[in-house]
C-alpha cells in the first residue's frame, strides 16, 4: 500500500518528527512521519516536507494529531499542504478526522487513523480511513481511558475490522513484530525506541534514560482529567501525581509542571531528564542500545524472521 520495504511505521512523535530522523527512517526501509503541529505555518510546513524530500527518495508521511488547544491550530491549512505537497499518506490522531478525510480522499491521500480502543477503530473504519492503528495501554503518550493491553486489544480489532492494521504500544523489537503479525496485525509502529537512535535530535540524556530504564519506569498522568499520559517517571511527573491524587484538582494546578514547551526545552535540548514532563512507553525495558535507524530496522527484522522460524519449528514438532 505504502511502497515501504518493511512492516514497521514511526508514527508522529511531537519535538521528535522532524526531517531529519523521518529521513532516516524512510532510508532504513521503514516509514515515517513528519509532525505537523511542529510548524507554525503552512509554509512552514511545506518547507519541512522539502527538507525531508531533499534528504531521501522513499516514502514518508505526515502526522495530523487532532487535538482541543488553547491556541487555534491551523488544521486546514496543514491539510492544504499535504494535498499540495504531493504526500500520499498520513497518519491521524485524537479525535476523528472525519471533517478531513474527503479532501484527503479527493487528492489520493491514504489515511492511518490511530485509535486506543476497539469501538473507535469501528467508528474510523465506517468513517472511509484506510488503515487502523491500534494502541495499546503500554503505549507513551495517550492510551485512552480503557486500560486494555495490545495483546487483548489487537486480535481484538482485527476480529472487528477488515482493514489493515497497525500494532502501537510495547513494540520494540523483532519479537514484538512476530507477535504483532501473529495477533493479526500487518505491520508495528514504534516511538519509544525510534527516541533511542542516533538520529533521534534529542539530548544523549534522554537517549541514555531510556536505556537505564525498565518498564516499570513510566507514571500515569491526568487520569483523574480523562486525558492519561503515559510519560517518564522523574521527579516532574512524581509531583503532578501527587497534586492529582486530589481529585478537585484542575489542569490549572499543574499546567506550569505538564507544559509541552518545559519537556522540550528543559528535557529534549537541555538533558536534565527530571526537569520536565517526557512522553516514553513501558516498551523501554527491552531497549538496551542506541542504534542508528538503518541497524534498528535490520536488527528488527533479522530477529523477527528468526523468531517467526523457529515457533513454527515449535509448533510443527508439537502437532
Amino acid at each position: 500500500m505504502f511502497g515501504v520495504e518493511t512492516p514497521i511505521v514511526m508514527g508522529g512523535m511531537t519535538g521528535l518528527g522532524a526531517a531529519p530522523l523521518v529521513a532516516a527512517v524512510a532510508n532504513a526501509g521503514a516509514l515515517g512521519f513528519i509532525v505537523a503541529h511542529m510548524s507554525p505555518t503552512k509554509a512552514a510546513l511545506l518547507a519541512e516536507i522539502e527538507r525531508c524530500r531533499a534528504l531521501t527518495d522513499k516514502p514518508f508521511g505526515v502526522n495530523l494529531t487532532l487535538l482541543p488547544s488553547l491556541n487555534p491550530i491551523p488544521y486546514d491549512d496543514y491539510r492544504e499542504a499535504i494535498i499540495e505537497s504531493g504526500i500520499k499518506i498520513v497518519e491521524t490522531a485524537g479525535r476523528s478526522p472525519i471533517e478531513h478525510l474527503a479532501g484527503f480522499k479527493a487528492a489520493g491521500v491514504k489515511v492511518i487513523h490511530k485509535c486506543t480502543s476497539v469501538r473507535h477503530a469501528v467508528t474510523a473504519a465506517r468513517l472511509g480511513v484506510d488503515v487502523i492503528s491500534i494502541d495499546g495501554f503500554e503505549c507513551a503518550g495517550h492510551p485512552g481511558e480503557d486500560d486494555v493491553g495490545l495483546i487483548v486489544l489487537l486480535p481484538a480489532t482485527a476480529d472487528a475490522v477488515d482493514l489493515p492494521i497497525i500494532a502501537s504500544g510495547g513494540m520494540a523489537d523483532g519479537r514484538s513484530l512476530a507477535a504483532a503479525l501473529t495477533l493479526g496485525a500487518d505491520g508495528i509502529n514504534m516511538g519509544t525506541r525510534f527516541m533511542a537512535t542516533r538520529e533521534a535530535a534529542i539530548h544523549e540524556n534522554v537517549k541514555r534514560k531510556i536505556v537505564e530504564n525498565t518498564e516499570r519506569d513510566t507514571l500515569l498522568t491526568n487520569r483523574t482529567l480523562r486525558n492519561t499520559s503515559r510519560v517518564a517517571r522523574n521527579a516532574i511527573s512524581e509531583e503532578v501525581a501527587k497534586i492529582q491524587q486530589d481529585s478537585t484538582k484542575t489542569i490549572e494546578d499543574v499546567r506550569h509542571l505538564v507544559a509541552g514547551l518545559r519537556g522540550r526545552v528543559k528535557v529534549y535540548e537541555g538533558g536534565d531528564v527530571d526537569d520536565g514532563i517526557w512522553t516514553v512507553g513501558q516498551s523501554q525495558g527491552l531497549i538496551h542500545d542506541i542504534p542508528t535507524c538503518a541497524e534498528l530496522v535490520a536488527n528488527i527484522m533479522r530477529q523477527a524472521e528468526d523468531v517467526l522460524a523457529r515457533t513454527s519449528g515449535r509448533v510443527l514438532q508439537t502437532t
